[in-house]
């Protein structure tokens, strides 16, 4: 005789499973494909550029033609940093089509307007000069003295950490 099938026992899903689809459908309707260009703009851009800047949306041309044209990026950018922005357009240009992998951007156009409320990281402060200094010392055997000092600022940095 067969016993009755019970149903398995469901497991909690996560919420980050139903959050990662709600922010990509949202971050679609703005022009991006994901949530990488938004999540990871200090690594892209560098923190000199995310620090007065963030990706607000990509414009992405029609599809009636063959070859079709790059996409524009469109960065919210604080008022005073502007035109600094604006003179580094083409290197946020190629570290953005750099990070896509190919040329998803031919050109950055700006809005100015306060940056969203979130919390920036802070600059770590610079590593120990005694502790550079030892490092330094227990790498005779590297010979460039920039890439001898530079390894012990690594290395001051993530002892510190």
């Amino acid at each position: 005789m067969n016993k009755p099938t019970q149903p398995k026992p469901q497991q909690a899903k996560p919420l980050s499973a139903f959050a990662g689809k709600m922010l990509n459908d949202v971050f679609s309707k703005q022009g991006f494909a994901s949530t990488e260009l938004v999540a990871r703009w200090p690594d892209i851009v560098g923190p000199e550029i995310s620090a007065h800047s963030e990706p607000e949306k990509i414009k992405w041309p029609r599809r009636d033609d063959l070859d079709p044209e790059p996409a524009t990026l469109v960065l919210r950018v604080e008022g005073p940093a502007a035109l600094e922005i604006q003179h580094l357009s083409s290197v946020i240009l190629e570290r953005v089509n750099q990070f896509f992998g190919w040329k998803a951007i031919g050109r950055v156009t700006l809005r100015q307007a306060p940056l969203s409320g979130q919390q920036r990281r802070k600059r770590p402060p610079p590593p120990d000069p005694q502790t550079v200094k030892v490092l330094a010392a227990q790498m005779p055997d590297i010979a460039d003295d920039d890439l001898r000092q530079a390894l012990a600022r690594l290395g001051a940095s993530i002892k510190r950490t």
